[in-house]
């Protein structure tokens, strides 16, 4: 079997995506004619051209200025559809999406807008793609605990339409333990914690993350492996973490695929599912880091469809739903 063509075909969840990370060249061209938006490239290939990043803040200096022709219902509509239609190519069964409100509020875009354009999108991939899925508002670590508290009261009036919350961006400086008064109010509203951490940040992170804000999902962890003892906790207590290959690699957290640590992880019995994170800056949708995973690390396509099952595990669906999914993954392995 063709690990490049199982990668592709095997049915999967994604569960660490960053829609505005999926603002392809073209698109954010085609949204800032149509806006009237200026933007620094005078071409797609200058634009794709910058994307060399040295780390996670020279990425997120170019992700927040791509982020400002994203302004109407309509071009969340437009970001998300492209997305799900890619998504579906790779047969992505469900998606749990983050998305960065205070992105857009602070440039005046109303939360409804955002909420509204997104919404909309996966309605309509539910009915063209079978794609199930979850909107995950993520807070913004770098703005602070204040900022993310009215970002929450923003959001509360429409929580039923939000799965969870989630802490991204910059991550060294700014601990998760910043952020407990703001999760204890969104759990108590109903909202499902998932957090950041151990990307570039150290492990202590990641303690804090699950003790501090009661997370429920580890978004990239990867630095977990250098203290034995979460290792032991995170297997045992089955505590998923979002791994995402190529985004690690073009971040240089590692330099090479044959550094990174996903196999060991695995073989460590963690709980791990393969992602894109931001895949129109890091070079690669869903697919395409399990194919770089297994041409890097060597895993074949039983280990490839084991993520996939992980992935159904890891997501925030009823356990009969992940039970359904998780034969797909046996019927196409069976059936290659």
């Amino acid at each position: 079997m063709d690990p490049a063509t199982i990668a592709s075909g095997l049915p999967k969840a994604e569960l660490h995506l960053h829609v505005e990370g999926t603002l392809e060249p073209e698109l954010m061209f085609t949204m800032a004619r149509r806006n009237g938006i200026s933007l620094p490239y005078a071409t797609v290939a200058e634009l794709r051209a910058a994307y060399r990043f040295t780390n996670l803040q020279s990425f997120l200096d170019i992700y927040y200025q791509g982020a400002r022709v994203l302004v109407t219902e309509q071009d969340f509509y437009d970001l998300a559809a492209a997305y799900l239609e890619r998504a579906a190519a790779d047969n992505v069964r469900h998606v749990e999406m983050f998305f960065d409100p205070q992105t857009h509020t602070k440039r005046g875009v109303a939360f409804t807008t955002v909420l509204d354009g997104l919404e909309r999108a996966m309605g309509d991939a539910a009915v063209r793609f079978g794609i199930s899925g979850g909107l995950i508002m993520c807070f913004l670590r770098h703005l602070g605990e204040t900022e993310a508290v009215t970002t929450l009261t923003e959001a509360l009036p429409h929580r039923h339409r939000l799965l969870g919350v989630g802490l991204d961006s910059s991550e060294v400086g700014h601990p998760p333990s910043q952020f407990r008064h703001v999760y204890a109010a969104a759990v108590e509203a109903g909202l499902i914690p998932v957090a950041h951490a151990g990307e570039e940040g150290p492990p202590q992170y990641v303690w804090e993350a699950l003790d501090v804000l009661g997370a429920r999902r580890i978004d990239h962890g990867v630095r977990s492996m250098e203290d034995p003892a979460l290792v032991r906790r995170l297997a045992a207590e089955k505590i998923p973490l979002t791994v995402c290959p190529l985004s690690n690699i073009r971040l240089r957290a590692f330099d090479t695929m044959a550094d990174h640590p996903l196999a060991a992880m695995l073989d460590a019995g963690l709980r791990i599912s393969v992602n894109s994170d931001d895949p129109a800056y890091f070079g690669g949708y869903v697919a395409a880091n399990y194919a770089a995973a297994s041409s890097g690390l060597g895993l074949d396509p039983a280990a490839l469809a084991e993520i996939a099952r992980s992935s159904f595990r890891s997501t925030f669906l009823p356990e009969a739903r992940k039970i359904e999914l998780i034969d797909e993954v046996d019927a196409y392995l069976a059936a290659q």
